[in-house]
């Protein structure tokens, strides 16, 4: 079978897609939940910020999808594309997998993109399927997962009710409140030291927009400095809640701007959080969060908190000149 371009995927493929991205997962991490369809739905139809989302697909012997391919292509080429490639396990070793990547790259090439990344899991297939076709591993993740019922609340509230002085607490669910909208986007410019990815107040914006147009709810909690007529952003820490399948959340980004470090505000603010879902969301059983394995300070607090190591994930980069 040949490869094929999914423009408007339908809503049976997106149900073949599902059924591939389940069987690979559940052969590949079978302590995993598995996905929600909602949530592959979201992923494929909904487009990243500043991207546009192309998809293929190989049919297999029996008509229903074999493997399956999703890229991120962003407006700006000087940014690296993302690409994903799934295929069932008892169609593996047969070159689909390689088939796909290349219709990614020749997508990526037309487009301008000289570079394009992937993030699998430790130990998996994927790690020496990639290898073997021009990527090399750039950044490895540890993965972290909070059980809220391992959480003492009375030992949440004291770390909030302890306060920092001069700080104060704000939060707020879906976009940002205008007036904080450039200095959130500032902070992630902190947090993101070395990104390509340009953040501004309309970006900031359009990210909330892109996780409400998939159907989750996004929290943000920020610590405030200065006066209440100008309030200064000194950190925040966001978790998104996904609709289809609330039970895990994701920890998407914290970050303390340099000047007001070193005065614990990350552990605050995740505090701050815990308490708030606890209240506002009680089907939150768990908490999933990614950090760098060189970010000894994140991963500390975490562990502060109460996450727990889970597994590693490992970010692969490529030229798109090298990709079959």
């Amino acid at each position: 079978m040949a490869v094929i371009a999914i423009d408007t995927p339908t809503d049976a493929q997106l149900r073949q897609w599902h059924r591939v991205v389940v069987a690979a997962c559940a052969h590949d991490q079978p302590d995993e939940p598995p996905l929600d369809f909602e949530q592959t739905r979201a992923r494929l139809l909904v487009p990243k910020m500043a991207s546009r989302t192309l998809l293929w697909a190989e049919p297999g012997p029996d008509g229903d999808l074999a493997g399956v391919a999703y890229l991120r292509l962003p407006d700006d080429p000087d940014r690296a594309g993302e690409i994903d490639i799934h295929v069932r396990p008892e169609h593996r070793r047969g070159g689909i997998g390689t088939r796909l990547l290349a219709a990614a790259g020749g997508a990526l090439r037309a487009g301008g993109c000289r570079t394009v990344f992937a993030q699998v899991v430790a130990g998996t297939p994927a790690v020496p399927f990639l290898e073997g076709r021009g990527f090399h591993c750039v950044l490895t993740l540890q993965s972290m997962l909070l059980r809220m019922a391992e959480v003492d609340p009375l030992e949440v509230a004291r770390r909030v009710a302890e306060g920092r002085p001069g700080y104060r607490l704000r939060r707020w669910t879906g976009t940002v409140p205008n007036e904080l909208a450039g200095q959130l986007a500032t902070a992630k410019i902190a947090m993101a030291e070395g990104e390509q990815f340009r953040w501004d107040a309309a970006r900031v914006r359009e990210m909330a927009g892109v996780v409400a147009a998939r159907g989750d709810d996004l929290y943000t909690v920020a610590a405030l400095h200065g006066p209440s007529a100008a309030p200064e952003l000194a950190g925040f820490t966001e978790v998104v809640v996904p609709g289809a399948a609330p039970e895990r959340a994701a920890q998407y980004d914290t970050a303390v701007v340099p000047e007001h470090r070193g005065r614990r505000l990350g552990i605050w603010l995740k505090a701050a959080m815990l308490d708030w879902l606890r209240a506002e969301r009680p089907e939150v059983a768990e908490i999933e969060t990614d950090n760098a394995d060189d970010n000894a300070s994140m991963l500390a607090v975490n562990r502060e908190l109460g996450f727990r190591g889970q597994r590693e994930y490992r970010e692969y980069q490529a030229d798109t000149a090298d990709l079959p």
